[in-house]
Parts: C-alpha cells; sequence; structure tokens
C-alpha cells in the first residue's frame, strides 16, 4: 500500500479533479445511511467497487475506517472525515494499492425532499505522473459513470424499498 495525501474537508472543493452529480431517491435520509452503511450494498450499485470491509466497529462516524477493493485490483484504506447522521458524510484514501494516486476523497449530501431525499455525491482526486493526463482524457467517461452509479443507487433503493 501507498501512502495517499492526508486531505481534508475543504480539499474536496479545490481538487484538481472533482466529478459531482445528483440524483432523486424515493426514500428518507435514513434509509440511504443505512444503505451507505451497508457494506454489502455498494457492490451492488457502484459496479466498480467488489467489496467493503468495515475496519471499525460500529457505530460510525469521524474517523471509522474501512477497506474497499475494487475491480483492477485497486484497494483503498478510507478514513471518514464527517459523519453527520442523515446529512452528510465524507472520507479519503489513507492508503491506496496503486502508487498513481496521489489523493482522493469523496462526500455525499444528503437533502430531505417531499418525495424522499437528494443525494449529491462528489469525488475528488489528484494523480502522480502520467495518470494526470488519463484523469483529463477520461474525466467525461469517469462523470458518466458516476452517474450511471447513482442511476443504479436509484434502482437499488427502489427494488429494497419498493
Amino acid at each position: 500500500m501507498y501512502p495517499c495525501e492526508l486531505v481534508d474537508l475543504d480539499w474536496i472543493k479545490s481538487a484538481p479533479f472533482r466529478f459531482s452529480n445528483s440524483v432523486d431517491l424515493a426514500i428518507t435520509p435514513q434509509q440511504l445511511f443505512d444503505v451507505l452503511a451497508d457494506a454489502d450494498a455498494w457492490p451492488k450499485w457502484a459496479k466498480v467497487i467488489t467489496n467493503v470491509t468495515w475496519t471499525s466497529p460500529p457505530p460510525y462516524g469521524v474517523g471509522t475506517t474501512r477497506t474497499v477493493d475494487m475491480l483492477g485490483g485497486l484497494v483503498g484504506e478510507e478514513e471518514f472525515l464527517a459523519w453527520e447522521p442523515f446529512t452528510y458524510l465524507a472520507f479519503r484514501f489513507n492508503t491506496c494499492s496503486n502508487k498513481v494516486v496521489a489523493a482522493f476523497a469523496e462526500e455525499y449530501t444528503v437533502v430531505e425532499t417531499p418525495g424522499g431525499c437528494r443525494l449529491t455525491w462528489t469525488m475528488a482526486q489528484s494523480a502522480n505522473g502520467p495518470a494526470r493526463l488519463g484523469l483529463v482524457l477520461g474525466g467525461p467517461l469517469m462523470n458518466l459513470s458516476f452517474k450511471w452509479f447513482l442511476a443504479n443507487l436509484r434502482r437499488y433503493t427502489d427494488k429494497l424499498y419498493g
């Protein structure tokens, strides 16, 4: 595992590569947080994720850690920087199995709506070396993938909470 820059919440708003998308869900913010806390749920909607392992016991909060395995053998060891039940959470990679990942963080902002809630998911990243060019060229495709993941989340939660 390679160390990543230990970024903070402010960095998410100023990262060199940012992708932010929203989805309206027909569930309550509490139900959404139940899904986000369920390690088995992530691979069902975020198809790049193959496994999530919480490495801190519940209850989850600031400082909680987990390991996320992704397609291609990428592994990230994450630490939660924020956990405000039903409204906001954010985490960063502390280490990653690929040294091209210089820094990585995500935030999830949840707002209650008349029909359920709206989730805004922001992924922020910086890369080392030639991988920066890959983020520039692949950025639009990555953003489409994130939109697809959120559509999958909507289908998953519709089925789960029908």
